[in-house]
């Protein structure tokens, strides 16, 4: 199979979808693999590097479309780059298409064979390529936020932790899967009072076991969600429902009673965002204010911290697109009932059905499918 490797260009998107130790152990398989010229160079991996590894280097993202049969990316194509696409070729990468109706409808139109990391499940009803950068995300949150929380900023000018005497900071953590997780294990070493909130109670029995007295659980209900987000000074937005657009959670009117200068950062952007008040936001203009309530709600937030972003999606994704090269797509999601949860749009068909719901596609089974 011929794999390519394009160049991101999302607005300071620094990851690259294979590291020359990937594409190493493509060639290894007897595959070939083109890289777009510069993919990985902004994080220390230069093109011969990957000619070392056995990488063929283009020109141009369109050489890359032009020549592979499947493309490997990190985030979701871009307008000029799903016009690219052919049916008969496999796109592999984060594509988060339910809050997205436009990419959805490239991508149907498309024809082509469209796997989202974020879909693939494990054996334990797990999701684990998007683990690795939910931890990223979750730890960034609370650095982001702390940060926010300047005054410089638009913050309240509150150190998160507090000092002798001065009490720390009040964050909330909505959900408690791998994002809250992530952001209360933060939160906890900077020293900040942190309550985290989830509707599943062996989450929350969990978190009280690992931290004990160091921090609240609270049972989500709407009265205890409001209660908890106007009280803070910085709010981690980390719901997710597999799939589907975000749940809004933290209503307007919760927002415009928090207190003048409170942050919120939605990691849950990408699927739309789980506040009335998000939108998605990039690194060059990370942050709005609503309210005086200041937001963050950068939609790729691990591309900051791109090389060990990268390093980590790598080690869960090889053994996948390893299966994908040597078997072809369809064996490989025929023999793997978690790759096929992956498959969101194929020949033509949306096949996820919470994306279906989401974007107004008739759902196609795709066991029936393929």
């Amino acid at each position: 199979m011929k794999i390519g490797v394009p160049k991101e260009i999302k607005n300071h998107e620094y990851r690259v979808g294979m590291t020359p130790a990937a594409v190493h152990e493509l060639c290894g398989h007897g595959h070939n693999v083109c890289v777009e010229t510069n993919a990985g160079a902004a994080i220390g991996f230069t093109d011969d590097d990957y000619m070392r590894a056995g990488a063929e280097i283009l020109d141009s993202g369109t050489a890359v479309f032009e020549a592979a049969d499947m493309i490997v990316k990190v985030k979701e194509p871009q307008a000029e780059e799903r016009a690219l696409l052919k049916s008969d070729q496999t796109l592999f990468t984060y594509l988060h298409l339910a809050p997205d109706q436009a990419q959805t409808d490239d991508l149907v139109a498309s024809g082509a064979t469209c796997i989202a990391y974020e879909t693939v499940t494990d054996n334990h009803g797990r999701l684990p390529l998007l683990a690795p950068m939910s931890e990223v995300a979750g730890r960034m949150s609370i650095q982001a936020g702390a940060h926010c929380l300047e005054k410089s900023l638009g913050g309240r000018g509150v150190l998160l932790g507090g000092v002798p005497g001065v009490s720390p900071a009040r964050v909330t953590v909505i959900g408690g899967g791998v994002v809250g997780q992530n952001a209360v294990a933060m939160a906890i070493g900077l020293g900040a009072h942190v309550t985290v909130l989830d509707r599943n109670m062996d989450v929350l029995r969990n978190l009280d076991h690992l931290y004990g007295n160091r921090i609240s659980t609270l049972f989500s209900t709407a009265a205890t969600l409001e209660e908890a987000v106007i009280e803070s000074d910085l709010v981690i937005g980390g719901v997710l429902i597999p799939g589907a657009s975000a749940p809004k959670l933290v209503t307007r009117d919760m927002v415009s009673r928090m207190p003048e200068g409170s942050v919120i950062v939605d990691v849950a952007i990408d699927q739309g965002g789980c506040t009335e008040t998000s939108k998605p936001t990039t690194h060059d203009a990370p942050t709005y204010v609503v309210d005086g309530v200041v937001h963050y709600c950068v939609a790729n937030m691990p591309g900051a911290v791109a090389r060990t972003s990268t390093l980590a999606l790598n080690n869960v994704t090889l053994p996948f697109i390893v299966a994908l090269a040597n078997k072809g797509p369809e064996r490989a999601m025929k023999d793997d009932p978690h790759l096929r949860n992956g498959l969101n749009v194929f020949q033509g068909k949306v096949t996820f059905r919470e994306v279906a719901e989401s974007t107004g596609y008739e759902f196609a089974d795709p066991e029936d499918l393929l």
